[in-house]
């Protein structure tokens, strides 16, 4: 067997970009859009920010820069933390969809030790492998994809890993008595 870990790195952040879209699923545009946490974290805006990241990292950091992609904005540093009323849905996910298929090509075109420089980072590490951002993409991925879970759990109560395997007990678990043996474990311990 050959073992290819650039195939491994894509592989979970493939899995990991199909989980944010996943958390979107079945929900209102307000249900998307609306922040639920006092920093204004909303699932759109999620996946907004992500396909910044990946058109930055993959793109601009190794001289692949992305026609598709918007500029960041100093006089607005949150303006790709969220959806304006003006960007659809479908909007923002295709572009998504697109960063995703331009950071692709960037893994298939680069070998893992090409070295790129990260535009926002100081001089002093801003000269980076495309193993070492593969790894920080998939990072900061898994980071929001947790964070999408915590949201989307607020919206509605839908939890899991994957559409295809939720990752939490099966059967007659009650979450409501787990959430109230939680609880007094916290007020005994407190």
């Amino acid at each position: 067997m050959i073992y290819d870990p650039k195939s491994d790195l894509h592989w979970y952040l493939q899995r990991a970009r199909e989980a944010m879209l996943w958390k979107l699923d079945g929900l209102s545009e307000y249900d998307a859009r609306r922040p639920l946490v006092p920093t204004g974290t909303s699932l759109l805006g999620l996946i907004k920010h992500l396909t910044g990241v990946e058109f930055v990292y993959f793109g601009t950091t190794f001289g692949r820069p992305c026609a598709d992609e918007d500029p960041w904005s100093e006089q607005d540093p949150m303006a790709d933390m969220f959806a304006f009323a003006s960007e659809s849905r479908e909007q923002i996910i295709g572009l998504y969809r697109k960063a995703w298929a331009h950071s692709d090509a960037s893994m298939a075109a680069l070998d893992l030790d090409a070295v790129g420089h990260v535009p926002h980072w100081p001089a002093s590490r801003s000269e980076v492998t495309l193993h070492r951002i593969a790894l920080h993409v998939i990072d900061d991925t898994l980071r929001h994809a947790g964070q999408a879970d915590i949201v989307r759990e607020l919206i509605d109560g839908s939890a899991g890993l994957t559409q295809q395997r939720s990752n939490l007990p099966d059967g007659e678990f009650s979450w409501s008595e787990h959430w109230h043996r939680v609880e007094q474990a916290a007020k005994d311990a407190g």
